[in-house]
């Protein structure tokens, strides 16, 4: 019996060529420009230290993660459990602690289940639906809401009241939306996306928060502005089926 695992082909070089192939023409137009971006924002920040490359590391294949999330591949298993190792050491570094935990729920619920699960990344796009399916809109985002409420309340709790970092908040804010999108994902619902744009926006405030207090370079904060970026290729890429079904791409 063939097993067709991600994992199982995480040493051969074809399946990662095989897996960055048909992915829309925006998405390969962004990734190249991104990967030169955070480059050139590496080597522009100043001397090269251990954190630093991490952090440039970290940014390059979370960046090409999101965008193989964002064409259905099941890439985003191999590049996230890498990245996520490495981000949770870089928030380490700048007491985030709160986007320590997010990055491990991104291993728990959006990569090992690539890796491990091969009905979970085959044929994503024709799994994507919407919060409002089957008529349960109204009660979906009711509990979507209370899910992002709670964690918001918890994650605060703990790291104002047990840690000594300096955003507690913010922080707080940024992981229970990263929180709500993960999940979403993982059930397959498009709106996963409004929160990712969401979590971009108030990633981007907190790492440019971290950066002017001097916990972290400025690579962080460009990266997620080119995560920002993918979440509207998502919106207005009529190739990219999160928010395009294929039934009506063939249509049109």
């Amino acid at each position: 019996m063939q097993d067709n695992r991600a994992i199982t082909s995480v040493f051969n070089p074809k399946w990662y060529i095989q897996q960055m192939k048909g992915w829309t023409t925006s998405s390969y137009g962004l990734l190249m420009f991104g990967l030169g971006f955070i480059l050139a924002a590496t080597i522009s920040g100043g001397p090269i230290t251990g954190v630093s490359f991490l952090t440039m590391l970290a940014g390059m294949l979370g960046f090409t993660c999101t965008i193989s999330i964002t064409n259905t591949k099941p890439l985003n298993g191999v590049f996230g459990v890498i990245s996520a190792l490495i981000y949770i050491i870089v928030a380490y570094n700048a007491k985030n602690y709160n986007d320590m935990l997010l990055q491990t729920v991104y291993i728990i619920m959006l990569d090992i289940p690539v890796l491990l699960m091969p009905d979970w990344a085959q044929n994503v796009d024709k799994k994507v639906r919407g919060l409002a399916t089957r008529g349960k809109g109204l009660r979906n985002w009711a509990l979507t809401l209370l899910f992002f409420a709670v964690s918001v309340g918890l994650l605060y709790l703990w790291e104002s009241n047990m840690t000594d970092s300096p955003r507690p908040l913010i922080d707080s804010i940024a992981a229970s939306v990263g929180f709500t999108g993960a999940l979403l994902t993982t059930l397959r619902f498009k709106e996963s996306y409004y929160f990712w744009f969401i979590q971009s926006i108030v990633s981007i405030t907190l790492w440019g928060i971290t950066a002017m207090q001097g916990g972290s370079n400025w690579v962080l904060f460009f990266t997620y502005i080119l995560y920002l970026s993918n979440d509207l290729v998502s919106f207005f890429d009529k190739n990219v089926v999160w928010f395009h079904p294929k039934e009506a791409i063939t249509k049109n």
